[in-house]
């Protein structure tokens, strides 16, 4: 999984991010390209086009829903399925994306914004029993980044009894 959340986990509102970080859309293209991407609907339609060098597996209830170059399939399940089992593949949100692909996760790369926003969409809560911080970066706010951010590497706790 790979998301920006902020410390009350807001993703966005009305289908928009709620913050500019560029370094945050540097790691993500970096991380996700040349990999299957899942995604909701509503988090496809809010990219001007899809994104270049990806393979987008787009999740909806919609049947007649079909745009071009894309995977269109009706459950986290089948998404996964339809994904190559040998490489990274990313669940890139919404927040109801985020729920159903959390406990399919192995990884999570957060970007940890260091604020709170109103929003009507959530990263699910990262249950320290179950998931081990592996590596971390904070970056300080500067002139293109309005608020302190850390990069964040989380690994499923395989340790579990």
């Amino acid at each position: 999984m790979i998301a920006a959340a902020a410390e009350n986990n807001a993703l966005g509102k009305d289908n928009e991010m709620v913050w500019h970080l560029p370094d945050d859309f540097k790691r993500f293209k970096q991380l996700t390209t040349g990999h299957h991407i899942i995604m909701g609907r509503k988090t496809f339609e809010s990219f001007p086009k899809p994104l270049p060098n990806r393979t987008h597996i787009v999740i909806t209830r919609q049947k007649d829903y079909n745009p071009e170059n894309c995977i269109v399939v009706d459950s986290m399940e089948e998404a996964i399925e339809k994904a190559p089992k040998e490489e990274d593949v990313y669940v890139i949100g919404g927040g109801e994306i985020y729920n159903l692909g959390l406990p399919l996760a192995d990884k999570i790369e957060l970007t940890r914004v260091h604020s709170e926003f109103e929003a009507d969409a959530f990263f699910p809560e990262i249950n320290p029993d179950e998931w081990e911080l592996a590596a971390e970066e904070f970056h300080p706010k500067d002139e293109k980044h309005n608020f302190d951010f850390t990069f964040q590497t989380f690994i499923r706790n395989t340790n579990l009894v």
